[in-house]
C-alpha cells in the first residue's frame, strides 16, 4: 500500500511536526511535505494557535520555491480539518491547490473532523490513503488524542529516584538524586508539556519555580498547584511570573473557600478553582477535566510522594517517567503513597514503554496498562 519513498516523506513530516513541539498548543503538531515527480517540493508545520497549519505552511513554501502544487503529493501527519476554527479548513485549501494525492498518519480524533477531512477529499477525486506511521503520529499528539477522545489530558507523573526507589530523606532533602544529563531531560519534557502540576508538599520542601530554563522554549507552560486549604506562601517562586513567557496565570486548585486568601493570590494574578471532594481534598478527575476544558492536552506532574499516589490511586496517572540514579537511598521516601495489598493481582499495572541510558541514569517510560493510546 505505501513505498519506501512513502516511508521517507512521512518521516520527514514527522520530524516537521516536532518542530512544533512547544508551540502549537492546544493544537497538535502536525508536518507536511509535499512532493512532485519525485522531489520535494514545499515543508511545512503548523504554527501557534490562530497561525497557519501545516498544510498552509508547505504550500506557502513550494510556491515561494517557485513550485505549482497541483499534481503533488501531500504528506501530512494528521488529517486535514474539515471545520472552520481559527483558520479554514486545510482539506478545503489543498482541493483548490489541485492537490493529486494525500497521505495521511492518522484520522483527526477531533469530533469535528474524525474522518470528514479525508472524505472531502475523496469526493473532490483526490486518492487518499491513511495509516502511514500511526504509531510514531499518536505518539506525537498523545495529549491532544487524549483531550479530544477521553476529555482528560495526557498526565505524565516525572520521579527521580535511587535503585532502591527513594526519591528523597526523610527530612525532604531530594537536591540532586540524578545528575545533570537526567535534570536537563526532565527540562525538555516540562517543556513540552502544556501545563506543570505540582503539590503543596513539594512547594514546601522544595520551593520550586517549576519552569523551563535548561533548555531554550519560546513559551512557559502553565503551573498548575494543587493546594486544598490554601496554604501557599504569597513569596513561593511558584506565583513569580517575572522568570519568563507566562502566557496563562498559575492555577491552584483548593478544596475549601477561603475569600481573604483568594484575594490575596489573585492579586499575584493566580486564578483560584474550588474543587472540593468528599474528604477535603481537592477532587482530581474534575481538576483534570478543567484542565482539560482550558486547553491542555500534556500535563507534567513533579509532585512528592503522596500527591503522585493520589494521582495513581485514583486512576488519573497515565505515564510514568521514572530516572533511576545508580545509587542506594536506604530508609528514605519512596516514588508513591500506595495503600498495601492484599493480592498480588490488585496491583496497578504499566507497560514499559522505552527504557534508555540518560548520562549516567537510566530513564524509564512506563504507560498504565489500560489507557488507550
Amino acid at each position: 500500500m505505501f513505498s519506501a519513498a512513502d516511508y521517507t516523506a512521512m518521516e520527514q513530516a514527522l520530524a516537521l511536526a516536532a518542530r512544533g513541539m512547544f508551540t502549537t498548543t492546544p493544537n497538535p503538531r502536525v508536518g507536511c511535505v509535499l512532493m512532485k515527480d519525485g522531489v520535494v517540493i514545499g515543508e511545512g508545520y503548523t504554527q501557534p494557535a490562530g497561525q497557519d497549519h501545516a498544510e498552509i505552511q508547505a504550500m506557502k513554501d513550494a510556491i515561494s520555491r517557485g513550485h505549482d502544487p497541483a499534481g503533488a503529493t501531500a504528506y501530512v501527519t494528521l488529517e486535514p480539518c474539515s471545520h472552520f476554527g481559527r483558520t479554514p479548513p486545510c482539506a478545503d485549501a489543498l482541493v483548490r491547490a489541485g492537490i493529486a494525492r494525500v497521505v495521511a498518519a492518522m484520522e483527526d480524533p477531533n469530533p469535528t473532523v474524525s474522518g470528514r477531512g479525508l472524505q472531502r477529499l475523496r469526493d473532490a477525486g483526490i486518492d487518499v490513503r491513511c495509516g502511514l506511521l500511526e504509531k510514531e503520529a499518536r505518539d506525537l499528539n498523545i495529549g491532544f488524542i487524549s483531550r479530544m477522545t477521553r476529555g482528560l489530558p495526557w498526565v505524565r507523573v516525572k520521579v527521580a529516584a535511587s535503585l532502591d526507589g527513594g526519591t528523597a530523606l526523610h527530612d525532604g532533602t531530594s537536591q540532586w538524586i540524578t545528575g545533570q544529563p537526567a535534570r536537563d531531560d526532565g527540562h525538555a519534557w516540562r517543556a513540552r508539556a502544556c501545563a506543570i502540576l505540582t503539590g503543596i508538599g513539594t512547594v514546601r520542601d522544595d520551593n520550586p519555580a517549576l519552569t523551563v530554563r535548561a533548555i531554550p522554549t519560546p513559551r512557559q507552560p502553565q503551573r498548575v498547584l494543587v493546594d486544598s486549604r490554601l496554604e501557599v506562601p504569597l513569596d513561593a517562586q511558584i506565583l513569580n511570573r517575572d522568570t519568563g513567557d507566562f502566557a496563562k496565570p498559575v492555577l491552584v486548585f483548593c478544596a475549601i473557600e477561603d475569600k481573604a486568601r483568594q484575594r490575596a493570590l489573585e492579586a499575584r494574578g493566580v486564578e483560584v478553582v474550588v474543587l472540593p471532594n468528599p474528604h477535603g481534598k481537592v477532587e482530581l478527575r474534575r481538576m483534570l477535566e478543567e484542565l482539560a476544558r482550558r486547553g491542555i492536552n500534556e500535563l507534567h506532574v513533579e509532585a512528592g510522594f503522596k500527591l503522585n499516589g493520589s494521582l495513581i490511586r485514583e486512576g488519573c496517572a497515565d505515564e510514568l517517567l521514572v530516572y533511576l540514579a545508580p545509587k542506594l537511598l536506604g530508609d528514605a521516601q519512596g516514588m508513591f503513597n500506595l495503600p498495601p495489598l492484599s493480592k498480588l493481582e490488585d496491583a496497578t499495572e504499566f507497560r514499559w514503554h522505552e527504557v534508555r541510558q540518560i548520562g549516567d541514569d537510566l530513564r524509564l517510560i512506563a504507560r498504565r496498562a489500560d489507557t488507550q493510546h
